[in-house]
């Protein structure tokens, strides 16, 4: 009989089997079988829900950043037109080719053009506004961006106004 127990090591009392139901131990479970797949039920919409986050600011991160690059470029645009209305003109084209890649993101847009002072030394103000759609990151909604920008018109310039 002691031949046949010298090789196998003998169980501690309170020890447990593997897939036997454990009992507890000062009230928990000493067992964590199955406690991975659990963690990866919950864990993994909270990632999801994150990482949807994460895309919704970046949108609205890339809004900004092409709604003050457009508004820039028509505030420069307009500084450089003759008349209040070409100004308005150049304002609007110049935003609209600016916009124009932002593809989703920035579907529509308003630009409302300050040419008051639209004179030798004076100064053009433009705002471009543009509402930001996030329905497409997986989150409902749209945000609106609206920046302004100021371009001073050429001190030696003629002008026809």
């Amino acid at each position: 009989m002691e031949n046949r127990t010298q090789g196998r090591r003998r169980r501690a009392a309170g020890s447990h089997r593997r897939g036997v139901i454990n009992t507890p131990v000062h009230g928990l479970w000493t067992s964590d079988h199955g406690s991975a797949s659990t963690e990866l039920v919950i864990v993994t919409p909270l990632l999801v829900l994150l990482l949807l986050v994460a895309v919704s600011l970046g949108r609205m991160a890339s809004a900004r950043l092409r709604v003050d690059d457009a508004a820039h470029q028509a505030a420069r645009a307009a500084s450089l037109a003759r008349t209040p209305a070409a100004a308005r003109e150049a304002a609007r084209s110049a935003a609209a080719s600016a916009l124009g890649d932002a593809g989703e993101s920035c579907r529509h847009f308003t630009v409302a053009t300050d040419v008051g002072r639209l004179r030798a030394g004076g100064v053009v103000r433009v705002q471009v506004a543009c509402t930001a759609v996030l329905t497409g990151a997986g989150l409902p909604g749209q945000v609106t961006v609206a920046k302004t920008a100021t371009s001073v018109v050429d001190t030696y310039r003629g002008s026809s106004v």
